[in-house]
């Protein structure tokens, strides 16, 4: 399927530039011209389909729903699936976070999309398709959504209620109903077309420097890094690996177009891909300026317990990953 990006980039390192094949720095620049090529293609098409199923996806209806309506346990589901339609990282799925809190929508279910939105998104769905192929997409997917449901409903038994800021348990308990008018439904696809693409523009504006940097760090560790270096630490008979990958991964932050090229490069040079996307959802999904935006919202105690139990989560999804592929 990537057959002509790969020649384009043999054509453009060996023939254009006239690099020796087998030199560490000639196979830097073809991993990097190759992945940058193919994952940006990706984002380009999956970031516009996804604008289209945004466009008709009614954000504050689903918040009024989730607020309003006994969902018996599903209401966390939910969540995780609006999370994914959310291309937000960490950090900036916190005000949305907020609004949710504010909605009066139960703690438990606004835990479950903050967990899932920078996991799963249509940035990470494309990097994952073009980094580790469909079938570990799908699987990357479905764990994530229900790490964010499993995590929402844990959370949520625990009543952790008394342990938001006043802030929030003052607007908390004014919150009141918002009636919703989208003008969106009455418009035409052709009249969408033009937001939807000023959107994708932006959401590619925004990743592409970090899918760059990303790519360019792999494809350095892809030209030097020497086969089975990682392995010896992180390598299957670790077992301790994926805890230890995950808790060095949390006072990390990017997002997922800056640390997939990573953890790609990582599974090549022989870590178990469990263990790579752990770390990987370590850094996306937890990371100390989402902790310092979330003071807002919560004391230092529900931080650490939010933060404890996403943790233990991934742990737990990255030993199912090393036994499933």
């Amino acid at each position: 399927m990537f057959d002509w990006i790969q020649n384009f980039a043999d054509w453009l390192v060996f023939n254009i530039f006239g690099m020796e094949e087998g030199k560490h720095l000639t196979e830097a620049l073809n991993f990097f011209f190759y992945d940058t090529i193919k994952i940006l293609l990706l984002l380009f098409v999956i970031i516009f389909l996804m604008g289209i199923v945004n466009s008709y996806f009614p954000i504050d209806k689903v918040r009024n729903y989730l607020s309003h309506k006994k969902l018996y346990g599903f209401e966390y589901l939910m969540a995780s699936l609006f999370g994914v339609v959310t291309p937000f990282c960490s950090c900036s799925s916190v005000p949305l976070f907020m609004g949710f809190v504010q909605g009066g929508i139960p703690l438990g279910v606004t835990f479950a999309f903050l967990v899932t939105s920078p996991l799963v998104n249509e940035v990470a769905v494309g990097l994952f398709v073009g980094l580790f192929g469909v079938k570990t997409t799908i699987i990357y997917v479905v764990s994530g959504i229900l790490l964010g449901t499993i995590s929402g409903a844990i959370l949520q038994k625990l009543k952790l209620e008394r342990h938001l800021t006043p802030w929030v348990k003052d607007v908390m308990a004014n919150a009141q109903r918002e009636q919703n008018v989208f003008h969106e439904e009455k418009q035409s696809f052709m009249q969408r077309l033009p937001v939807i693409w000023n959107e994708v523009i932006r959401i590619l504006k925004g990743v592409v420097l970090y899918v760059i940097i990303g790519i360019a760090i792999g494809g350095l560790m892809h030209g030097y890094v020497p086969e089975g270096f990682f392995e010896q630490y992180m390598g299957k008979d670790n077992f301790f690996a994926v805890p230890m990958a995950t808790i060095l991964a949390v006072p990390m932050y990017s997002n997922a177009s800056g640390i997939l090229p990573v953890a790609q490069v990582l599974v090549a040079k022989g870590i178990p891909i469990g263990t790579a996307i752990a770390f990987m959802m370590g850094v996306v999904g937890l990371s100390f300026p989402e902790a310092m935006l979330l003071k807002k919202v919560m004391t230092f105690k529900l931080i650490g317990i939010f933060f404890g139990v996403v943790t233990l989560c991934i742990i737990i999804s990255g030993y199912l990953f090393n036994v499933i592929l």
